[in-house]
C-alpha cells in the first residue's frame, strides 16, 4: 500500500462558491479540453453520440431542487454542485493503492496517478467516497483531476493564466484557486469570511477544496394579477402593406 508524505504547508486547491454556479459546464468542458491535450490525456469517450454514451470526465456538475424545510421562509431553489477531486490531506484512495500509482506530492499536496503505474484494479475509485475517480476503459488506468499541474507551472504561459482550466473558463467566477495553507491567501481569507466547508468532514479525509455555502433567498412579496387594459389596432390607419400582412394573418 502507499504512504502518504509528510503534512505539507502548501495545500494547493480550489474553493467552489455555490451561491454563484449557475450550472453552465463550463467548467467541465474547459478541463476536458485542457487535459485531454495534457500530461493525463487522452481524456476518451467512448459513443459518445449514441444513447448511452459514457467517457472520463474530471469535473463533474450535478443540478439539484431544493425544497425550504416546513414552515421556512426561503424559497425553493435550484444549487448546482460541481464535483472533483478534493486533494485531501489524507486521502484513502493513495493509501490503498497497491503499486503506489496514486501519490501525494509533498511539495503542494496535490493527488495525482502514474498511469505506468496503475494497473487497473479500481481500490482507489472504491475507496474515494466522493466518487472522484474516473476509469478509462481505453486505457485501462484511472484518472483524476490534477489541479492542472502542467498548467500552473507552466512558465510558457502568462502568470495570470497559471490557474487551473476550469477557474479560468468560470463566466460567474464561482471557483478559485490558491494556497489554502496559507491563512493570508486570497483562498482562505474567503473561505473564512463566508465560512466554507469540507465535504463529508465526518469521514475524516480533511479535503483541501472547500465549498461556500449559497446565502439564504429572501421569497419576493406575492404578486397581484393586474388586468393589461386591451389593445387596440386602428387598421385604417396602418400603411398600406401592414393592412395587408394583418388581413392575411387573420385568415
Amino acid at each position: 500500500m502507499t504512504a502518504l508524505p509528510p503534512p505539507s504547508p502548501r495545500k494547493l486547491g480550489l474553493v467552489i462558491d455555490l451561491d454563484t454556479c449557475v450550472g453552465c459546464h463550463a467548467c467541465a468542458v474547459a478541463c476536458k479540453q485542457w487535459n485531454s491535450g495534457g500530461i493525463t490525456g487522452p481524456v476518451t469517450d467512448e459513443n459518445a453520440y449514441s444513447a448511452e454514451p459514457f467517457g472520463v470526465w474530471f469535473n463533474r456538475v450535478h443540478s439539484y431542487e431544493v425544497e425550504p424545510a416546513p414552515g421556512s421562509a426561503q424559497p425553493p431553489m435550484t444549487l448546482h454542485f460541481p464535483r472533483s477531486c478534493l486533494h485531501c490531506e489524507t486521502p484513502a484512495c493513495v493509501t490503498v493503492c497497491p503499486t503506489g500509482a496514486s501519490y501525494k506530492r509533498a511539495s503542494d499536496g496535490i493527488v495525482l496517478v502514474d498511469e505506468d503505474k496503475c494497473i487497473g484494479c479500481k481500490l482507489c475509485s472504491w475507496a474515494c467516497p466522493y466518487g472522484a475517480r474516473e476509469y478509462s476503459v481505453v486505457e485501462g488506468v484511472m484518472k483524476k483531476c490534477t489541479l492542472c499541474v502542467d498548467r500552473i507551472y507552466n512558465e510558457n504561459l502568462d502568470e495570470r493564466e497559471r490557474e487551473p482550466a476550469c477557474v479560468q473558463a468560470c463566466p460567474t467566477r464561482a471557483r478559485h484557486f490558491g494556497d489554502l495553507g496559507d491563512p493570508d491567501s486570497a483562498v482562505s481569507q474567503l473561505v473564512a469570511a463566508r465560512g466554507g466547508v469540507d465535504l463529508l468532514p465526518e469521514l475524516g479525509y480533511r479535503p483541501v477544496n472547500k465549498y461556500l455555502p449559497p446565502r439564504p433567498r429572501r421569497a419576493g412579496p406575492p404578486s397581484e394579477a393586474v388586468a393589461e387594459p386591451e389593445e387596440t389596432l386602428d387598421r385604417n390607419a396602418l400603411p398600406p402593406l401592414l393592412r395587408w400582412l394583418d388581413r392575411m394573418l387573420e385568415r
